[in-house]
Formats: structure tokens, C-alpha cells, sequence
């Protein structure tokens, strides 16, 4: 793990220690973005398979968030929820010809189930192909209800691979066979992706014929590559680069609010954290207004709450707005006997001056400028906060082995398009989530989430959400930062382009390009 360096301040005003120097590609689409393919597995990087559209899963989801048929043409439940059927599409062929059957369905759902991701988070009796039915049919069984099961479906960890995909005797996924408009045609870990049009694909046939995606770690590196026509779409960029390509004739910038919320992780664990009191005065010292208008230059998105309004039902207009209020976090932490002898300056806990660690990242670029205000603004109340820049990987890392105090992220909301399933997955248990809370339960929020699962109302649904979004601004396991605003600079040689708010694809099967 990396302190906060000089390279990292250096990354702040400049953008980068040292240019990276992208790769040429002679693919038709060039695309680049701050993630690294870390494995083929879906469980680990199946969110790079399912945008590049190699891999694709049985629900789909619209850009409003509906479930959509994918590979599953329709499904039923039994009035329960514990008995699902998905009728599987007929007539489509993995990338390596083979046809798309229940059998192949189950195989790949049944190794998802026992890999990270939230299906392995429910209790399934059994994932079997149904050979009695006049379709192509996969039965799975649930040991108790569960509404979301097809939301859950749609999440790329859950994305459908050919039985050559796995190796024979371990399950290991050793190479990459979906079903998508694109296939693999070169891998190269953890940088590069290159994929062609697969002729055979069930769906209409897309324009574009070949499409590479590339790791860029910096945005300033990916502006770059987009200005000097070395890409045709880069995503995740930092409010200088943005400023830099509308200066640009070939280039727009697409900006979009989306169903991620900056937050600042907690270890509830901790013997301060775990008091409301703290909690509430490190929220007290956030000047969220400053920091959405001066650093994201986005003065709506300062979050009094965890979901944003794209939200729809669980946006709570009732919440007021997150205001800060140095004297009253003094209070609160006075309250709670933490001294703050007059020469220095840093209040004390536990005879020592009162110190947390916070792990951030750059492929979120605003980050790490939003955790630098973060340290400034706690110093105003006397708590010293370190900057770690890490991997995202510290983040689930720190979870697990509980070394984490806090942590900045821009957490996926809709990673699984139903927030009711994300709520089930984080807040079950005190365990909590890697990119969720820790090491914090509520009586009132399993009461709540109890409820949810035992109606289908939507007007119970909605009171009932908007009664978990005021309990969690109240508590703050997670502390609310800032809405997201995603930002992507695209070539206005690209037509057909369109930012899916649930980062599920890139959309390349949507797009052509005319050149001038």
C-alpha cells in the first residue's frame, strides 16, 4: 500500500508522474478506460466482458432500469418466490459454435454460484436443466423467497460461458466464450482486450467490425489518446481533461448522471467509528458543496443520501440537504471526550493525537482531489487523516482482513438493477459488503428489508424504501459524498454512441463510424 506521495500530489496538478505511452491499434473502435482485465473469470472481471458485449446474460436491463429478456426469452416464478423457470433463446451459438442449451445454462450458473458475486449470496437448493419441457427451460430452486432473482441475473458475475470455456478438472475459466456480437480475438492481461464481430451472433448483426479495448491508468493519458485520435471513446475522465477536449473540434463529452454515490467507507468496527456521534461529525465536516462545485464543477451532486435522484423510489426528497457545521461537529466530539488541548493540532484519543487512514484510488480520477479536501476539511475538527492510494482491490482487501478504517469510493448502486437486492446483500449481516458497510447491522433496517420481501405493493415498496434511505442518512454506516457524474469524451466520427447509467455495456453493436 502506497502513502500519499509527492507522485501522487504530482497526479493532482499535473495529471501523471510520466505519460504512459498507449499501444496502436488497427481496430475500426478504439476505446479506453482505467480498468484492468484481471482475469477471465466473470466473478473478477466480467463487468470488461459484458461492456466489450463478448459476454452476455440471461436478463437485460433498459436504459430505465426495466428487466429486459437477454439469453432468457422469459421467466416465471412461483407466487413465493422461490421457484424460477427461465425459457432459454433458441437458436444461438457460443463463439465456438456450439449451441446455447439448458444444460449449458445450468453448468455456467451452478460455477457462478459458488464464485464472489451476489448470486453466490443466496440460498439455492438446486440450478437444473429442465429436460421435460418443450423448451429449452433452467429450473432453479431456492431454499427461501427471494424477489430479485432476475435482477440478480443481469449482473455480469452471472454472465453465460460455453462448457469449452472451463477447464475439466477445476471449473477454472480458461478462456472466453460468450455468446455477444463481439468475440475474443486477442487477450492480453491485464491492459488490452481486441475483439471481432461474431457473424453468427443471434441478434442483428452490428456495423462495426472490430473493437479494442485499452487500459489507461491516468485520464490525462486518455484524453490524450481521444485528442490525438489514438481513441474513439474514453471513459472516466478527471474535470481538467474534460475542460481540455471542449476545447477540441472532433471531440464532444458526454456527461451523465448515474446510479453511483462517492462515499466514504467506514469501519463501524472501530471503537470510534462505531459511535454515532463520530460519525455524524466527521458528515458534519464535509463541505459537500464546496467539494461538488470546486473539484466535480457539479454543484447538484452534493449527496445528503445514499441514492441519488436517478433512483427513482429510494431518493428520499424529504431528507434535507447535508450541511456543514464545523461547531456542531466540535460538540458532538467534545461529547465524546475526545480533548483538544489548545497548542495542538489534533484532538486526542487514547493519550495520542487522533489519527485515521483512508484508502482511495485513481481509476476514479476525482478521487483522490476529493480525499485531499476531505483531509483539509477533517482537520478543521482536529482528526489527522492519512491518504493511502491503493488498487480498488485495498478496498474489498481492507473489508475482509478488517485492517480498512475508511475508505473513498464511488459505489456501484446498480451493479444489480434492483437496489432492494443490493440492500439484502450489504445489510443483512453485520459483515456487511466489500464495496458496502462494515461491521454495522440495524434492527430497524431487517425489519424493513423483512417487509420488502414479503410484498409486492408498489405503494408499500416505495414507503417502505423511502423509510431505508432516511434510517441509513440518519445512522451513516456509509458516509455520502457526492452523486456521480460520469464523463466520457467521444470522437464525433462515432454516431450511435449512448452511456448505459447501469455500466453494463459499452454499446459498440449500437454505433458505426462515418468518416469525414
Amino acid at each position: 500500500m502506497k502513502p500519499f506521495t509527492l507522485c501522487a500530489t504530482l497526479l493532482l496538478l499535473l495529471g501523471g508522474c510520466s505519460r504512459e505511452q498507449p499501444p496502436s491499434s488497427n481496430a475500426e473502435l478504439v476505446i479506453s478506460g482505467p480498468f484492468e482485465i484481471v482475469s477471465q473469470d466473470p466473478a473478477e472481471a466480467g463487468y470488461i466482458f459484458t461492456r466489450m458485449q463478448v459476454l452476455e446474460t440471461l436478463v437485460d436491463v433498459d436504459p430505465d432500469g426495466e428487466l429486459q429478456p437477454g439469453l432468457a426469452s422469459s421467466w416465471q416464478h412461483s407466487a413465493d418466490f422461490r421457484d424460477w423457470r427461465f425459457t432459454i433463446r433458441p437458436a444461438v451459438s457460443f463463439h465456438n459454435q456450439t449451441p446455447l442449451t439448458s444444460a449449458a445454462v445450468a453448468n455456467s450458473l451452478t460455477i457462478a454460484s459458488h464464485n464472489p458475486g451476489p448470486l453466490s449470496q443466496i440460498a439455492i437448493s438446486a440450478i437444473e436443466a429442465d429436460t421435460t419441457a418443450a423448451d429449452a427451460v433452467v429450473h432453479i430452486r431456492l431454499e427461501h423467497p427471494y424477489r430479485p432473482l432476475a435482477a440478480v441475473l443481469a449482473n455480469y458475475s452471472t454472465a453465460i460461458l460455453a462448457p469449452a470455456s472451463y477447464r475439466a478438472d477445476d471449473q477454472h475459466v480458461e478462456q472466453v466464450i460468450g455468446t455477444g456480437p463481439y468475440q475474443v480475438d486477442q487477450l492480453t492481461m491485464p491492459h488490452r482486450l481486441l475483439t471481432r464481430r461474431f457473424d453468427n451472433y443471434w441478434g442483428q448483426q452490428p456495423a462495426i467490425a472490430s473493437a479494442d479495448y485499452i487500459t489507461g491508468h491516468r485520464s490525462e493519458t486518455r484524453a490524450l489518446m481521444l485528442q490525438n485520435g489514438q481513441a474513439d471513446i474514453v471513459y472516466n475522465l478527471d474535470p481538467a481533461s474534460v475542460a481540455m477536449l471542449q476545447q477540441q473540434q472532433h471531440v464532444r463529452v458526454s456527461s451523465v448522471a448515474i446510479p453511483r454515490t462517492i462515499v466514504i467507507k467506514l469501519n463501524n468496527g472501530h471503537p470510534l467509528l462505531q459511535q454515532l456521534p463520530m460519525r455524524q461529525a466527521l458528515s458534519l465536516a464535509l463541505d459537500r458543496e464546496g467539494i461538488a462545485a470546486g473539484i466535480l464543477r457539479v454543484p447538484e451532486a452534493a449527496a445528503n443520501q445514499l441514492f441519488g435522484p436517478s433512483l427513482g423510489q429510494w431518493f428520499n426528497p424529504s431528507i434535507a440537504a447535508a450541511e456543514r457545521n464545523l461547531q456542531q461537529a466540535n460538540q458532538l466530539l467534545d461529547q465524546l471526550g475526545l480533548d483538544w488541548p489548545g497548542a495542538s493540532r489534533w484532538r486526542l484519543y487514547q493519550g495520542q493525537p487522533l489519527t485515521l487512514e483512508m484508502i482511495t484510488y485513481a481509476n476514479r480520477p476525482e478521487l483522490i482531489s476529493i480525499a485531499t479536501a476531505i483531509q483539509a476539511q477533517w482537520a478543521d475538527i482536529g482528526v489527522q487523516l492519512n491518504v493511502l492510494v491503493d488498487n480498488s482491490s485495498a478496498v474489498p482487501a481492507g473489508h475482509r482482513n478488517g485492517t480498512l478504517q475508511t475508505a473513498l469510493i464511488a459505489r456501484n448502486l446498480a451493479s444489480v438493477p434492483d437496489i432492494f437486492a443490493l440492500l439484502l446483500n450489504d445489510f443483512r449481516t453485520p459483515d456487511g459488503s466489500g464495496w458496502g458497510p462494515m461491521g454495522w447491522s440495524s434492527s430497524a433496517l431487517s425489519g424493513l428489508l423483512t417487509q420488502m420481501e414479503n410484498t409486492t405493493d408498489p405503494a408499500q415498496l416505495r414507503q417502505l424504501a423511502q423509510q431505508a434511505s432516511s434510517l441509513l442518512a440518519q445512522q451513516l454506516p456509509l458516509i455520502p459524498v457526492s452523486w456521480y457524474q460520469q464523463r466520457t469524451g467521444v470522437s464525433k466520427q462515432l454516431q450511435g454512441f449512448r452511456f448505459d447509467p447501469w455500466e453494463r455495456s459499452f454499446g459498440i453493436a449500437d454505433m458505426s463510424i462515418v468518416k469525414p
